[in-house]
């Protein structure tokens, strides 16, 4: 965990885009980077992980002690099934049962590094970030509650609720119940907040952080299809497929612009191939094993950056 008497240097932080299915090849990038770290743990190798929406899964199963392959394993079994269900209400009712079954009760004090999960306030339009260390408070540091008092599988589902794909997520704080949207429609790539976390609230200097930001990659829409339901339910996906990418790519150039002096590594490779068309409701489970090894391959270019990041 965080601890302001253990001031260490360099501080790493390691970031996870948003992006639904294609998760699959941040894993894939993931991977190769727990084998490069020696099969260490990853919450032992990063002081503080945010991420937005499918990376806000894995950033906080990370920041629990998972291994990639456990992460993956579920991905592989579930899904698949969950994003090939039709109807926001079906979906949320599997996201809602998935994240009880995976964090069964866990508290925002069971995390072993910084954490930091990216929701957006659906009434109040501006975002809400579930951390778990004092430290990371920008202020009212007297009322700080982990998490804001809520459970993780609420903040985790509230990352992931993807409106009007997912229906919007109401979830109990300290301070009353809150209604939350996904993370990516204010942060998909939340790299910028977690440097602002590092320097303003935690003090570290630009040039003592480390930064690992992965994306999920960039792909060819999938095919049209002709069906009403169809229809509508592409339309859906595409705007908020869109959505988010419009706004990773745009937060993605502002940390590059206003941190130029931040070491950092990013991956998010793009592919213009028929055969990569995928979006965030992907459930070809081929398919989603492709983005897997495409991340296994965007490790290898920029193998030798992060050796150096992490010399």
């Amino acid at each position: 965990m965080l601890d302001e008497t253990d001031r260490r240097t360099p501080f790493r932080i390691l970031c996870l885009d948003g992006g639904g299915a294609k998760g699959f090849y941040t894993l894939g990038v993931l991977k190769q980077l727990e084998a490069m770290l020696d099969n260490t743990p990853l919450c032992e190798r990063f002081d503080l992980i945010f991420g937005t929406s499918t990376g806000a899964i894995i950033a906080t199963l990370l920041a629990l002690g998972r291994s990639v392959d456990e992460i993956r394993e579920l991905y592989e079994a579930e899904v698949p099934r969950l994003m090939s269900m039709r109807g926001s209400n079906a979906r949320s009712a599997a996201l809602e049962g998935l994240a009880a079954r995976v964090f069964d009760g866990t508290a925002f004090s069971g995390m072993k590094t910084g954490i930091g999960i990216v929701t957006a306030r659906w009434l109040e339009e501006k975002p809400m970030i579930f951390k778990a260390h004092i430290g990371q408070a920008h202020g009212s540091k007297g009322t700080f509650k982990p998490g804001f008092g809520a459970s993780v599988a609420d903040a985790v589902v509230a990352s992931c609720s993807a409106y009007p794909i997912f229906n919007r997520k109401l979830v109990k704080t300290s301070d009353g119940d809150v209604e939350l949207i996904d993370g990516g429609y204010c942060a998909n790539n939340p790299t910028l907040y977690a440097i602002v976390d590092a320097t303003q609230a935690l003090g570290y200097a630009h040039e003592d952080l480390r930064v690992v930001s992965l994306g999920v990659g960039n792909y060819p829409e999938p095919p049209k299809y002709w069906h009403k339901w169809a229809i509508e339910k592409f339309f859906l996906v595409r705007l908020l497929h869109k959505t988010l990418g419009i706004n990773t790519h745009s937060l993605e150039q502002l940390a590059m612009l206003l941190c130029p002096d931040v070491p950092m590594v990013r991956i998010n490779d793009s592919y213009t191939t028929p055969d990569m068309a995928a979006d965030l409701m992907e459930h070809n489970i081929e398919k989603l094993k492709l983005l897997y090894r495409r991340g296994l391959e965007s490790f290898g270019k920029h193998e030798r950056q992060l050796r150096q990041l992490f010399s």
